[in-house]
C-alpha cells in the first residue's frame, strides 16, 4: 500500500513510499484511511526539525490528525464496520509514569510516550492503518468531510478543561473570552468557546480572506488591531492564546480581567528575545489572582469531548475549515502553502477538491 513517509532529522526525505499493508492484531481494528490533516507539527517533521521513526525502521509513516472507515473490528468491541474513526495519537509510556498509569498521558512526567506519526510509532497517513479499539474513537456519521477535524479539536478540549479546572478553584463565571490567532486550533478554539456560551473575540492579523467570515458566522467577533489595544478593552476572562508568537502572549497576560486566565497552546520559536516589563506583569498576575497555563495533546476524556463538540457543530460551518484536499500523489502541495489556508487535509481514498 502508499504512505506518505520521512526519514527523520533529514530534511527533503518527505516521499510516498510502498509499505507493508498492516494486519489487525488481536483487540485492533483495520481501518481503510480516508483523510489526514496536515499542521506545523508535520511540516516542521518534514523540514527535519524532529521526529522519531519506529525503533528498526529507518523511515516514519507521518500524518496524525486522522479519518477512517472501519474496514474490521474485533466482535467484542464497540466498532462495528463502516464506523467512522479516528486514531488517538499518543500512547502512554510503558514504565508506566503516574499520570500515564492513571489514563493521562498527555500529562506524561517522564517523557517516554510514544506518538502515531511523531515518535516511535507509524501515524495515519496510509491507505490503510490498525489501531487498538481502546484508542480509537467513533465519529458522528455526518462528519465524513470534516472528521479529520477531530485531533485539533480534542487540544482545544483539553485546554477548555484545563482552564475549567483552574477557574473552579473560586466562584466562577466567565463572560468573556478572547482566542489569538484564527488557524484551526484557534477557530476550534473559538467554537467550543460559543458552544459554552460565551462572547467569543478572535484576533488574528488578517484583513480578508476566510477568516473573518468564519468567525462572523460563528456568532464571535474577528479583531485584526494591536494586542494589547484590543485585550485591555475587551478585559477577557479567558484567553486561549494560539500563536506562540513572543508579543501576543504578553499582550495577553498584561491585559486580562482579574482572575484571568491565559492558556497557551502556541509554541513558540527559539531565538526570538522580547524585553518586557517583568516586574508590572508579576504585580498584576499576584495581585489580581491571575493565571498562566500551558496546555498540549488530549487523553481520551479529551477525545471524546470534541467528538461530541463537532457533532453538536454546523456542518457546514466545519467544512469552510478546509481549505483544500490534496490527493497522496501530490503531497507536496499540501506541504506549500496559500494565503487563504486554514485547513489543508491529505486524502487517502482518491477524492480531492
Amino acid at each position: 500500500m502508499r504512505a506518505l513517509t520521512v526519514i527523520p532529522l533529514q530534511q527533503g526525505s518527505l516521499a510516498v513510499s510502498d509499505v507493508a499493508e498492516p494486519q489487525a492484531g488481536a483487540g485492533e481494528l483495520l481501518v481503510d484511511g480516508l483523510a489526514v490533516g496536515v499542521c506545523g507539527t508535520d511540516k516542521e517533521i518534514a523540514a527535519g526539525d524532529y521526529g522519531w521513526a519506529p525503533p528498526g525502521h529507518d523511515r516514519l509513516v507521518i500524518g496524525h490528525e486522522s479519518l477512517g472507515r472501519v474496514r474490521t473490528a474485533p466482535p467484542d468491541s464497540d466498532f462495528s464496520p463502516g464506523d467512522l474513526v479516528v486514531g488517538v495519537v499518543r500512547r502512554p509510556d510503558p514504565e508506566p509514569c503516574g499520570a500515564c498509569a492513571h489514563g493521562q498521558f498527555d500529562m506524561c512526567r517522564n517523557g517516554r510516550y510514544t506518538e502515531r506519526g511523531i515518535k516511535e510509532l507509524d501515524g495515519y497517513a496510509s491507505q490503510t492503518w490498525a489501531v487498538e479499539a481502546e484508542y480509537a474513537v467513533k465519529l458522528d456519521p455526518a462528519l465524513a468531510d470534516a472528521g479529520m477535524l477531530m485531533e485539533p479539536t480534542s487540544v482545544v478540549a483539553k485546554a477548555w478543561d484545563e482552564v475549567d479546572k483552574v477557574g473552579a478553584r473560586a466562584w466562577y463565571e466567565p463572560q468573556r473570552a478572547l482566542v489569538t490567532g484564527a488557524g484551526p486550533i484557534g477557530l476550534l478554539a473559538a467554537l467550543l468557546g460559543v458552544q459554552r456560551g460565551l462572547e467569543v473575540h478572535v484576533l488574528d492579523r488578517v484583513t480578508d480572506g476566510p477568516k473573518p467570515g468564519l468567525v462572523r458566522d460563528l456568532g464571535g467577533t474577528y479583531h485584526h488591531g494591536d494586542i494589547n489595544d484590543v485585550a485591555s478593552k475587551l478585559r477577557p476572562d479567558v484567553v486561549i492564546e494560539a500563536t506562540g508568537v513572543g508579543p501576543v502572549i504578553y499582550g495577553c497576560l498584561a491585559n486580562t480581567a482579574p482572575y484571568g486566565i491565559v492558556c497557551l497552546t502556541g509554541v513558540s520559536s527559539t531565538g526570538q528575545p522580547l524585553t518586557v516589563d517583568a516586574g508590572s506583569l508579576n504585580r498584576a498576575i499576584v495581585l489580581e489572582n491571575d493565571v498562566v497555563i500551558g496546555s498540549v495533546n488530549a487523553n481520551l476524556t479529551h477525545y471524546a469531548a470534541a467528538a461530541d463538540a463537532l457533532a453538536k457543530a454546523d456542518l457546514n460551518w466545519l467544512t469552510r475549515l478546509i481549505s483544500r484536499r490534496v490527493p497522496l500523489e501530490r503531497f507536496a502541495d499540501a506541504f506549500a502553502a496559500q494565503d487563504e489556508d486554514v485547513k489543508v487535509v491529505i486524502t487517502l481514498d482518491g477524492s480531492s477538491s
